[in-house]
């Protein structure tokens, strides 16, 4: 379908209210949202978080009576189950939404492995939570038909409906979001800078996307080895929290947090634990590239945003801000006490052809752990 034609069809429906995080499934129509938000009545809210993106869906109904549009990844969808639960349900508030989900790690299509157990519990899943689905048509007249049930659905029982989108089924709605942002620093830059400058015994937590894939492929590239590091390939926004409950676990051991912008925001209140409970040796490393880059590039609210003031208000001993090389060199001469945030202004380029950790979760797991003796 033509994201065009999609968007007749739910603004026909009054549908024209979202709120989500991006998803690489239809990222074709999370670029027309981005292009086309606030303009012909389309609103689109980018949260930082789909438990978020409910309780926002749940305030324009309160507010105006109409029917929003959550967007989310079906690894994502696990976060919406509390407000779906006690908020929406019937049986609390009766509040009616329609879920447009992205479904990863389908039953005999191949995909990675962060996505496997929700792409296989997610129809029982929706079962479970008494909200009925169907998938999303690939043809209009047949998604016009799926919108309209789905609408009725909805008004006539005030609880929320499911469309399941699977890979491939818009076409291709312009180029992808790579908004440089003004930053002369890439992502990967920045990662082998910081490498380079480690002593080695370092233990590094680095989120989900393309940091823990550039951090592979650099360790693979220097002949290091992987066993100090933890690739989050998946549980996006929980990087921080990983490198938190080891740090104060391993008072004895440095820890780096390589975070992203979106992933930060998505659990931004892992910054007041990490402040409370102060780990001296944890320096966590936010990259900033307003973007969410693994998704197609749709932009986050970072630009607005001042994780360097944050931290501070947080309890963080001290942050800085590097915005291009030299600066973020010349942080590096020496390794700041933690707990201690360092944002790295960079842009949203990537090198094409970047592979993917050639390690399995499970080995990537016990390698760490053998080399921190346990």
């Amino acid at each position: 379908m033509q994201c065009q034609d999609f968007w007749k069809i739910l603004k026909g429906e009054e549908l024209a209210f979202f709120s989500g995080v991006p998803d690489s499934t239809f990222k074709d129509w999370m670029s027309f949202l981005s292009v086309n938000n606030g303009k012909d009545g389309l609103q689109n809210i980018i949260a930082v978080n789909e438990c978020e993106a409910a309780a926002i869906c749940a305030g324009y109904h309160l507010a105006t009576g109409k029917i929003g549009v959550l967007y989310c990844q079906n690894s994502g969808f696990g976060k919406t189950i509390n407000p779906l639960t006690s908020l929406l349900d019937p049986d609390i508030y009766s509040i009616p939404l329609l879920l447009l989900i992205g479904w990863r790690g389908e039953p005999g299509i191949k995909d990675e492995p962060q996505h496997k157990k929700m792409g296989r519990i997610l129809l029982p899943l929706l079962q479970t939570l008494e909200i009925p689905h169907e998938f999303l048509p690939d043809n209009l007249p047949d998604a016009k038909k799926a919108i309209a049930y789905a609408k009725d659905y909805m008004a006539k029982n005030s609880a929320p409906y499911a469309l399941i989108a699977r890979s491939g089924i818009f076409e291709k709605y312009g180029a992808d979001e790579q908004s440089l942002n003004g930053f002369e620093m890439s992502r990967e830059e920045a990662i082998k800078i910081i490498v380079d400058n480690l002593d080695g015994d370092e233990i590094v937590i680095s989120t989900t996307g393309k940091t823990s894939r550039e951090l592979f492929e650099y360790r693979e590239a220097k002949g290091q080895g992987h066993a100090h590091d933890f690739l989050t390939v998946g549980s996006m926004g929980c990087a921080a929290g990983i490198a938190f409950g080891a740090a104060v676990s391993r008072p004895d051991k440095q820890f780096i947090i390589f975070d992203g912008d979106g992933a930060a925001l998505m659990q931004l209140g892992t910054m007041a634990t990490i402040g409370h409970y102060a780990p001296k040796k944890l320096v966590h490393f936010i990259f900033d590239n307003n973007s969410y880059e693994s998704t197609g590039g749709q932009p986050s609210i970072s630009e607005t945003i001042k994780f360097e003031e944050i931290a501070r208000a947080c309890g963080y001993e001290g942050s800085l801000v590097a915005r291009d090389m030299p600066e973020l060199g010349a942080i590096l001469k020496k390794m700041p006490a933690g707990p201690f945030l360092i944002v790295v202004k960079v842009n949203s380029s990537s090198r094409s052809g970047l592979g993917r950790p050639t390690a399995s979760p499970l080995e990537n797991k016990n390698s760490l752990m053998k080399e921190l003796n346990i």
